[in-house]
């Protein structure tokens, strides 16, 4: 197992690339905190966890809430004395242009898709720091590489997810800290429901899927967790600032 007896964090784990996400680090050998503000979601993934002789914990908060956060993530941290993997991955989409989009949709998809991001970074940074090692990796999105039709909050927001993972990254590899972004491209989770009916229903979204993305389907989340697993591990070991695209080909076109 390559990450027996480490212990992460992922955010946003209680469903889609998430819960695959924490389910594969702990099949890996990682003790991982499954947070969700569903904290009924969270406790679902860690029973599903256990059940497969792996170990987890849930957390349930709102990575928006700063006071929430700190707590949470320092308690964990406290408990287990150390953490070696941070996975801020909660986010959000929100449809519409300029015109469009709702002000306080824009704001919203600033604090959960960036800012908490960089909350969750800077609470465990510390540990990291004395460790002298960590790996933390940012959920950002095929769409912070690309134009996004009509979704300007969205790529504005995963846009600047990858600035402040190469910033992160610069800053911190001297203290033995990888930092690094993903960049899903369209995977089949609940998540894409705002889009779908933006485009005008799950028909228009599979006709778009196929035309757009060279190898003309979706992504299941079981493919990008083997891209989470190598950015976590010792397998990209020299590894840092950089920003993996797994989309089908999407950005080649």
């Amino acid at each position: 197992m390559i990450l027996k007896d480490r212990v992460a964090i992922v955010t946003g784990a209680g469903s889609g690339i998430g819960r695959a996400g924490a389910a594969i680090m702990a099949r890996e050998g990682a003790h991982v905190s499954v947070v969700d503000r569903n904290i009924d979601a969270a406790e679902t993934v860690v029973a599903e966890i256990r059940s497969t002789g792996g170990s987890a914990e849930a957390l349930g908060l709102d990575v928006t809430d700063d006071a929430a956060l700190e707590s949470g993530l320092s308690a964990f941290m406290a408990r287990h004395g150390r953490i070696d993997i941070l996975h801020n991955h909660a986010g959000a989409q929100v449809a519409g242009d300029l015109e469009q989009v709702e002000i306080e949709g824009f704001d919203r998809s600033w604090s959960l898709n960036v800012r908490a991001h960089f909350m969750a970074a800077r609470l465990v940074m510390p540990m990291m720091k004395r460790q002298g090692s960590g790996v933390i990796l940012n959920t950002s999105s095929s769409s912070g590489v690309l134009f996004d039709r009509e979704m300007i909050a969205y790529t504005t927001t995963k846009h600047a997810v990858i600035a402040m993972t190469r910033q992160m990254a610069g800053d911190y590899a001297r203290f033995g800290i990888r930092v690094n972004a993903l960049c899903p491209g369209w995977v089949d989770t609940p998540f894409n429901v705002p889009f779908i009916e933006q485009m005008g229903g799950r028909g228009a979204i599979e006709a778009y899927v196929r035309e757009k993305v060279p190898m003309g389907r979706w992504a299941s989340v079981e493919e990008i967790a083997e891209s989470i697993l190598f950015l976590v591990s010792s397998r990209s070991s020299y590894m840092t600032g950089q920003i993996l695209v797994v989309d089908g080909g999407e950005t080649v076109v």
